[in-house]
């Protein structure tokens, strides 16, 4: 049965003195009711495929007043912070560790393997669904128990650094360190999509990707810093005392309103995920979609930094300048997608954003074209990676809406697994296209590379349609 927003109750109206333009914001910080009912009309329990026209939403200010009252909201923010913190110490810290103390740059790349549990981390995602610890909620103790391994994984490593460092030992722990964090992030996706209302999804989308950047940037850019002014050990223990409020976070953290009952095998935890997902109509053409939509910005950056390169920029540019913008903006346009697909509805928020983000790569096609030029690519840069990041925003929100709550752990897991596919599948394509067209007609080249998944999108959210509604996932919405 879909489910709307409760209608709020207003307040009396502002006194005649107050001037009109406080009584405008007033107005549009005031949140509205997403039904047009009549009063004393059950809700339709049919499930159209997309729903036309429009329908109250909150705008997208009300949105973020109400992130910031909500405890459902501010949890899954702050977990999002613990998601994000191992990444940045995996990803780039720990590289970086090792290039500073001279280890070969082949062992480096060997430690890339270390991301391996990200990626198939849907493969253990059913022990998640199926399973529970013997304290709090079945989710939440599962991020209680990764979060408590994390913290012995950041001693222990603050252990090696003390010592002659062992690089074995530290890709070993870098592994562990993957794998608990990559747990952790099954059990909160997960508890994301249990605990938020169905018109929390573009809010929560909002804070987690901004929540997600700090952390990130506190255990990338952040540790390398503070390690080159004081020591990788202290560093390490320094990251495991930010895991400290996090338990906190989780044991604090509301339980869903409606706990959806356990699949009583595991085997129905592996099986049952995939008949609900392939229940609903036109599941094919959704998972192609789920599949493609990114297919475009992944084929377009796979290869930006040696395209910069080429083109003849400086390492400044290559490196810090090209990554501080593209941060700032795929952080805005994520958050923006988000708090959009709200107020827009999800369906116009796909069709607007995923055709942006097909046309924005042409402007890597004018650095070609014009050459060394720093304004033109740092345009060409805010341009493409916010209009992705608007894609992004209101991408995360569908995967919150098709992911059922029995089986948050692996639908969610399996989706986003996913959704990363092309990412890993475009750069060799890339290599070839580039070497045979050039950069110019390559990024224009890039551009139709989007256009099966808005056709795709067709079968499921027609144009002008203004949300998509999932017949089997009505128990995934809140």
């Amino acid at each position: 049965m879909r489910e709307s927003i409760p209608k709020p109750r207003v307040g009396a109206r502002l006194p005649k003195a107050v001037p009109f333009a406080l009584r405008a914001v007033h107005a549009m910080l005031r949140p509205v009711s997403t039904t047009n009912r009549p009063r004393g009309v059950a809700p339709s329990s049919a499930q159209p495929i997309a729903t036309v026209g429009d329908v109250g939403r909150p705008s997208m200010w009300a949105s973020m007043r109400a992130t910031m009252l909500s405890p459902r909201l501010r949890s899954v923010a702050l977990l999002q912070f613990s998601s994000s913190l191992p990444l940045g110490l995996v990803w780039i810290a720990i590289p970086a560790w090792m290039a500073r103390i001279g280890v070969d740059i082949k062992i480096i790349g060997l430690f890339g393997l270390a991301q391996l549990p990200w990626t198939v981390k849907f493969l253990w995602s059913p022990l998640v669904d199926r399973f529970s610890l013997p304290f709090l909620g079945r989710k939440r103790s599962w991020i209680f128990l990764s979060q408590l391994l994390l913290i012995a994984l950041s001693f222990w490593l603050a252990h090696a650094a003390a010592t002659p460092v062992a690089v074995a030992v530290v890709g070993a722990l870098s592994l562990a360190t993957a794998f608990a964090s990559a747990t952790q992030d099954i059990a909160i996706d997960a508890y994301a999509v249990e605990v938020l209302e169905r018109h929390e999804h573009g809010s929560a989308v909002a804070v987690r990707a901004l929540f997600g950047r700090v952390a990130m940037l506190l255990s990338g850019g952040v540790a390398i810093t503070a390690a080159a002014m004081t020591s990788w050990r202290l560093v390490h223990v320094l990251l495991a005392l930010c895991y400290v409020p996090m338990l906190f976070v989780t044991w604090l953290a509301p339980e869903p309103r409606e706990r959806p009952a356990a699949p009583l095998r595991l085997r129905a935890a592996v099986w049952e995920p995939f008949v609900g997902f392939f229940a609903q109509e036109r599941a094919i053409a959704i998972l192609a979609f789920v599949v493609l939509f990114k297919l475009t910005d992944n084929l377009t950056q796979s290869l930006l930094r040696p395209f910069f390169v080429q083109i003849g920029f400086g390492d400044w540019d290559v490196g810090f300048g090209t990554m501080a913008v593209g941060t700032i903006a795929m952080v805005l346009g994520t958050m923006a997608g988000g708090l959009l697909s709200q107020s827009w509805g999800l369906g116009r928020a796909l069709w607007i954003f995923g055709m942006l983000q097909m046309l924005s790569n042409l402007g890597y096609a004018v650095v070609a074209q014009v050459g060394a030029n720093r304004l033109v690519l740092y345009s060409a840069q805010t341009l493409e990676m916010g209009c992705s990041g608007l894609g992004t925003g209101a991408f995360s929100v569908l995967l919150l809406r098709l992911t059922q709550k029995r089986f948050s752990a692996t639908q969610y897991a399996l989706l986003s697994s996913l959704m990363a596919l092309t990412r890993t599948l475009t750069g060799p394509l890339a290599g070839v296209l580039v070497a045979a067209l050039g950069w110019r007609d390559f990024f224009i080249l890039s551009v139709p590379t989007g256009l099966p998944a808005l056709l795709l999108l067709r079968r499921f959210v027609p144009w002008g349609a203004r949300d998509p509604q999932f017949s089997a996932s009505s128990d995934a919405t809140g």
